[in-house]
């Protein structure tokens, strides 16, 4: 089994979990800046994918063309993280943003929400909504019990 066989289920099932995650992108300057959002994670037994409903933002679209990398750190009040290290890819077109936003209509709770909950997306070829593609290079999993406890295995993979 290679590491990322081992790493990334346990990913994908802390991340699904937790849902919610700080992602950083870096502006022109090198200064970092952090947003809540809320991956949806796909392990096929050979890719890991992680997929972004999100506006894109001035901010978001300056970033990302500065540096098309993200931070996504997950944290549990158990002190359970995980982080993944992406490279981010916006994808604009309808057949991929009606994918996406049918990704997460389908995807079981906590993860699965409708998008059109959102005011700003009435539909995913809306100009406000973009599915923004994650290709991790590198995972961490560190359950809070092998901080707390010593027990646990924490789990690393890089490309």
């Amino acid at each position: 089994m290679s590491a990322l066989e081992e790493v990334a289920p346990a990913f994908v099932a802390m991340a699904h979990r937790i849902v919610w995650c700080s992602v950083a992108t870096v502006d022109h300057q090198g200064r970092p800046r952090s947003r809540i959002l809320h991956p949806l994670w796909e392990w096929d037994g050979d890719e890991l994918v992680g997929w972004i409903a999100t506006g894109p933002t001035p901010t978001k679209r300056s970033h990302l063309r500065h540096s098309p990398y993200v931070s996504c750190s997950y944290w549990t009040d158990s002190h359970d993280t995980c982080i993944a290290e992406c490279r981010a890819v916006w994808n604009f077109d309808d057949e991929t943003r009606t994918t996406v936003w049918n990704k997460f209509v389908n995807a079981p709770p906590p993860v699965g929400y409708d998008p059109a909950i959102v005011p700003a997306w009435d539909r995913p070829t809306s100009d406000s909504f973009a599915a923004l593609r994650l290709e991790p290079w590198r995972l961490r999993v560190f359950p809070g019990t092998a901080l707390l406890i010593g027990t646990g295995d924490i789990l690393v993979w890089q490309a």
